[in-house]
C-alpha cells in the first residue's frame, strides 16, 4: 500500500507518453533514434450548438424564463449540488483551461515544455490543484460538491481532447487532398503556442472558418488507457504538492515542480559530449521504475531511457547543458507563483468563490475576478524581494 502511494511522487511527467504519440512501452531492444522536432498539440474548438426553439423563446420572455426556472428548481435543478457543479464548470473554463495558453512564453522558453497535449495537461492540472486548495476551505457540503464538480469537468474536457487527438481525419470518397500553399515572403502572424488549430482557409487564425471536418471514431481501448494514465498523473501531482504544502517547505514544492512539470531533467547527471565520430547525438530521459518499466531488466531500462518517446521532454544534450543553470531560478519563480496565488485565493471570501446563492442561471457571475495572475507578476515580486534582501 505504501508503494502505491509513494510511486506517483517519483517522476510522473517523464514516465508517461505524450498523448499525441500514443505508443506503448516495449522491452525489446531498439536502436537509438535521433530526437526530432515535437509536433505541436493543436486543439480544435468545437463550435457551440445552435440554440433550440425553447431557448430562444425563454430568452425573449422574462416571465416565461422565471416560470421555467421555478419548475426546474422544484425538480432539483436548483439543488446545492447542481449549483456547485455549474459553478465549477465556470471556474474550470475561465480560470484553469486556458492557463497554458496565457503564459505560453514562460512554459515554452523558460520551462522548455513542448507544445503538446501532455504539457497542456500538466499546466492545467497545476492550476486545478491550486484552485482545489481554496475549495477545500468552503463550508460543508459545498467544499466536496465544488471539488467533485471541478474534477469532473476537468476530466470530461481531457477525454474530449483525447478523442480529438485520436480521431483520424475522414477523407470524403473521390476527394483529393488540397495542394500545398505557395510559399510567400509576407511576414506571418504569430500562431498560438497552445490553442485552436488554424483552419485550411485561414492559416493565421482569420475570422472566416469553414465547417468542422468530419472525423473517424477514436479507439475506445486507447481512450480508456490514456484516461488511466492521466488519472495517475493527476493523483501523483496532487499528492506531491499536498505533501509540500503540508510541510510548508519551499524546497519540497520546488522539487515537486522539477519532477512533475520540468520532466526531472538531469536526474541521471549531465550528458557528456560523445566522440566526434559518433553518428548519434546524446539522448536520455527520466523513466519511472513503476508500471511496465518495473518488469524490465536493468539493461532494458537503460535502453528505454535512450528511446525517444516523442513527448519532447528529455534531458538536454551536451550542446544545451547551459539550460540547466536556469532551472533553479525557474523553480524559484514557480514556487513564488504558487505561494502567491494560494495566498490570494485564501483571502477571497467564500461568498465570492461560490457565487450568487441559489440564483439559477447566474453561476458564472464574478468568476472573472478570480482569475489567476500572470507568472510575470510573480517574477517581478521575486525581483523586488531579492533587491530588498
Amino acid at each position: 500500500m505504501q508503494r502505491a502511494i509513494l510511486r506517483p511522487l517519483r517522476h510522473p511527467l517523464c514516465t508517461q507518453r505524450n498523448a499525441y504519440i500514443l505508443r506503448s512501452y516495449v522491452s525489446a531492444p531498439v536502436p537509438k533514434p535521433t530526437p526530432g522536432p515535437t509536433k505541436p498539440y493543436l486543439h480544435e474548438k468545437v463550435p457551440p450548438p445552435e440554440q433550440s426553439w425553447l431557448t430562444r423563446k425563454l430568452k425573449q420572455s422574462p416571465t416565461a424564463m422565471r416560470v421555467f426556472l421555478k419548475v426546474f428548481g422544484a425538480l432539483g435543478y436548483g439543488s446545492s449540488r447542481q449549483v456547485a457543479a455549474r459553478r465549477a464548470l465556470a471556474l474550470y473554463e475561465q480560470l484553469c483551461a486556458g492557463r497554458a495558453e496565457e503564459d505560453r512564453e514562460f512554459w515554452a522558453q523558460e520551462c522548455h515544455l513542448p507544445p503538446t497535449f501532455q504539457s497542456w495537461f500538466m499546466v492545467t492540472n497545476l492550476h486545478i490543484w491550486m484552485l482545489t486548495t481554496r475549495l477545500r476551505a468552503l463550508p460543508a457540503p459545498h467544499a466536496q460538491a465544488h471539488i467533485q464538480g471541478l474534477i469532473d469537468h476537468f476530466f470530461l474536457d481531457v477525454e474530449d481532447r483525447i478523442r480529438q487527438v485520436l480521431q483520424p481525419q475522414s477523407q470524403p470518397p473521390g476527394q483529393t487532398p488540397a495542394p500545398a500553399a505557395e510559399p510567400t515572403t509576407a511576414p506571418a502572424r504569430p500562431t498560438p503556442f497552445y490553442g485552436a488549430s488554424p483552419t485550411p482557409n485561414t492559416p493565421n487564425g482569420g475570422a472566416t472558418a469553414p465547417a468542422a471536418q468530419k472525423r473517424g471514431r477514436a479507439p475506445e481501448a486507447l481512450v480508456t488507457k490514456q484516461m488511466k494514465i492521466f488519472r495517475e498523473q493527476w493523483a501523483g501531482l496532487g499528492v506531491a504538492l499536498d505533501l509540500a504544502l503540508a510541510q510548508s517547505s519551499d524546497a519540497e514544492l520546488a522539487a515537486a515542480m522539477w519532477r512533475n512539470l520540468l520532466g526531472a531533467r538531469g536526474a541521471q547527471g549531465l550528458a557528456l559530449a560523445l566522440a566526434p565520430t559518433s553518428p548519434v547525438p546524446e539522448f536520455r530521459r527520466a523513466v519511472n521504475p513503476g508500471g511496465a518499466v518495473a518488469r524490465l531488466s536493468e539493461a532494458a531500462r537503460m535502453r528505454e531511457e535512450t528511446r525517444d518517446d516523442g513527448s519532447g521532454v528529455h534531458d538536454f544534450g551536451p550542446e544545451e547543458r547551459d539550460a540547466y543553470v536556469q532551472f533553479p531560478e525557474t523553480m524559484l519563480v514557480l514556487t513564488t507563483y504558487i505561494r502567491a496565488e494560494i495566498a490570494r485565493l485564501a483571502a477571497i471570501p467564500d461568498e465570492k468563490i461560490m457565487g450568487p446563492s441559489g440564483a439559477l442561471g447566474r453561476e458564472a457571475e464574478g468568476v472573472a475576478a478570480l482569475r489567476f495572475g500572470k507568472i510575470a507578476s510573480a517574477k517581478a515580486l521575486l525581483d523586488n524581494l531579492l533587491e530588498d534582501s
